[in-house]
């Protein structure tokens, strides 16, 4: 800061000087050439200083700056590279998986394929049964029913042959008897 100062300071005297030689009259061509490059010499310093004290700060800031992009992208980089590594890894995994499923959903199948087999033999084995109960009930009422039929067709012959018996020989007898119940009741 009091470089800074005195760079000004000194920048100013010179160019007081100067001027005031002019207005004076008493500097020759060469004396104003002298003072002018005397002015620009200093003017020329105190740049460079002011570029040397600033520049620096400035290029390690940037530099700093870049550095920490460049850093950064390359770790993007590498972050990119590991998804689409981890992404190819799953997807060469991915036909493996795809098979596994195809494996276990036949598996499931046949396993489901067996329950309904199985399902469906106990139903048919259960029909067979009632049906089997159905047939042997209808076989006993069908029996009983023909026992009956035997037995009233039995009766009904029984009672022809009696009749026939009893026609003949009782016919007289029984037209007697007949009679004399009817005449015993008047």
């Amino acid at each position: 800061m009091k470089r800074a100062v005195l760079f000004l300071l000194l920048t100013v005297g010179m160019a007081a000087a100067q001027e005031g030689a002019q207005a004076s009259g008493e500097t020759s061509g060469e004396a104003n050439d002298l003072l002018k490059w005397a002015n620009f010499l200093i003017l020329a310093a105190g740049l460079a200083y002011l570029i040397a004290k600033n520049l620096p700060p400035f290029f390690r800031s940037r530099t700093a700056e870049i550095q920490k992009g460049i850093a950064e992208s390359q770790k993007i980089k590498r972050d990119a590279e590991a998804r689409a590594s981890e992404m190819e890894a799953r997807l060469a995994a991915l036909g493996g998986e795809i098979e596994k499923y195809r494996t276990n959903a036949k598996a499931e199948m046949e396993q489901e394929s067996a329950r309904i087999r199985e399902e469906t033999k106990r139903h048919v084995e259960k029909l067979q049964h009632q049906a089997e109960q159905e047939i042997q009930t209808a076989g006993k009422l069908a029996r009983n029913e023909l026992k009956r039929y035997a037995g009233k067709l039995a009766l009904d012959m029984a009672e022809q042959r009696i009749r026939v018996r009893l026609d003949a020989s009782a016919e007289n007898g029984l037209v007697e008897d007949f009679v004399k119940d009817l005449g015993s009741q008047n």
